[in-house]
């Protein structure tokens, strides 16, 4: 019992290229990153990855609130969706993931909800944030991972890092 929770208080702290809890399931292939925070896998089901936001590729109303709420026109926030996806893309796209679910399965337009972690070990969800092609985006009850969240994103604006290099709002 000691060893088990001295091994789960080390795991708490490890950077995103270690696995903070062990990840459910079989792994299955990312077919595509359809843009920063969403993936396609080849079975088809597509996984909107829990905890982060990235700007929006494609025109909807949440590019326009974004544009509003950051000042930013359409096309910059295209532009720094672009980045994201395209580092999304690199990480992951043809890659075999393990997917790990927390309290809500699903979101309001069927997609699975999970955070997601390559073979060797990377936390996808995670990777993204510290390397700033994401900003936090915590929506109860899936909260599993938020602090650890928010502690890479600080780091990422600090060191402006991904988008953070060119703006100080995603």
């Amino acid at each position: 019992m000691v060893i088990t929770a001295l091994i789960f208080l080390g795991i708490r702290g490890l950077p995103s290229r270690h696995n903070p809890a062990p990840a459910q399931g079989a792994s299955v292939i990312v077919a595509r990153a359809v843009d920063g925070d969403t993936l396609k896998l080849a079975d088809g089901r597509r996984v909107r990855l829990i905890g982060i936001d990235t700007p929006e590729l494609h025109y909807s109303e949440k590019l326009l609130r974004d544009a509003r709420r950051t000042n930013k026109d359409v096309e910059t926030i295209q532009s720094m969706g672009k980045r994201s996806a395209q580092f999304t893309k690199k990480l992951c796209e043809g890659k075999r993931v393990r997917l790990e679910s927390d309290v809500t399965k699903s979101d309001r337009y069927g997609r699975m909800l999970a955070y997601a972690y390559l073979e060797d070990g990377i936390f996808i969800n995670a990777e993204i944030i510290k390397e700033g092609y994401a900003q936090v985006m915590t929506i109860p009850p899936n909260v599993k991972y938020a602090d650890y969240f928010l502690k890479l994103q600080r780091e990422a604006r600090d060191g402006r890092r991904g988008l953070w290099a060119v703006t100080d709002d995603l």
